[in-house]
């Protein structure tokens, strides 16, 4: 697997103030569809909004445009950076359409350190290699007041088989446990993968929760936004993290629902 270290963007001066409750934490996981809504209308102002009103702490964000000609050339991290007052950092997972396209995650607290991976995978079929879109994860290291948050975000493959993002999971659940010596891993994006799925099991019989299954309320289904019927978007952590509530947000900005977690870490033993 192929690692790549990433130039962070500060802007300390204007960030807001955080309105996390008691010792939690507030994580967003949220497919923003390239800043489109289903009907691919431009509406990044409104993913803005979105992350605002949730008053999270930690954005990990999926289908991110950088400058691609689909989104006028827009380098939308640094637009929602500028719009939240968030630092954040862009992942490249693929060159596409004069630009780049990948993951993101915002923060309200400093990103001390980033790196990309690549999510390799082994494909026999020659008609499966040449549709097959490659996918990366993208871990930073944040300085919260809490200690500090490794963070873990990524976007697994689409197809309908669950063969290629099985390979993906392996590589995920590496990094996952990697380094988990100082501070504490969260895990999350859209997994495009079910509950009862082989990825979600892999990743839970290793120590992974579904953060979800443990406290969420509501509606579960994140996909598609207008009339969800699938749960793909997650968060996952190790014993050292507990679940306060977790909800699915009722909006249709892009083609996938905002999935809000609230977290709190446990003390050492």
């Amino acid at each position: 697997m192929r690692a790549i270290a990433l130039p962070i963007i500060f802007l300390a001066a204007c960030l807001p103030a955080s309105r996390s409750s008691g010792d939690s934490i507030r994580v967003l996981v949220y497919n923003i569809h390239a800043g489109k809504d289903a009907a691919k209308v431009d509406n990044l102002e409104r993913v803005a909004t979105i992350v605002r009103d949730s008053r999270a702490d930690v954005v990990m964000l999926q289908e991110v445009d950088n400058r691609t000609r689909r989104s006028g050339g827009v380098d939308q991290l640094a637009k929602l950076r500028e719009l939240t007052g968030y630092n954040g950092v862009f992942g490249k997972a693929i060159d596409y359409d004069a630009g780049e396209y990948g993951i993101a995650i915002l923060s309200r607290w400093p990103i001390a350190r980033t790196r990309l991976t690549s999510l390799p995978v082994t494909l026999e079929d020659s008609a499966a290699r040449a549709r097959y879109e490659p996918r990366a994860a993208l871990v930073a290291r944040i300085g919260s007041a809490f200690g500090t948050i490794r963070v873990v975000d990524t976007h697994l493959d689409a197809g309908r088989s669950d063969s290629t993002r099985v390979q993906q999971a392996g590589t995920l659940l590496a990094l996952a446990n990697a380094e988990r010596d100082s501070g504490f891993t969260i895990v999350g994006g859209d997994l495009n993968a079910e509950p009862e799925s082989a990825v979600l099991k892999i990743l839970d019989g290793n120590g992974w929760t579904d953060l979800f299954a443990r406290c969420g309320t509501g509606e579960r289904y994140s996909f598609p936004a207008d009339k969800p019927a699938k749960r793909i978007d997650y968060l996952l952590a190790g014993s050292d993290v507990t679940c306060a509530k977790a909800s699915v947000l009722e909006t249709q900005a892009s083609d996938h629902r905002p999935v809000l977690f609230e977290i709190i870490r446990r003390p050492a033993n």
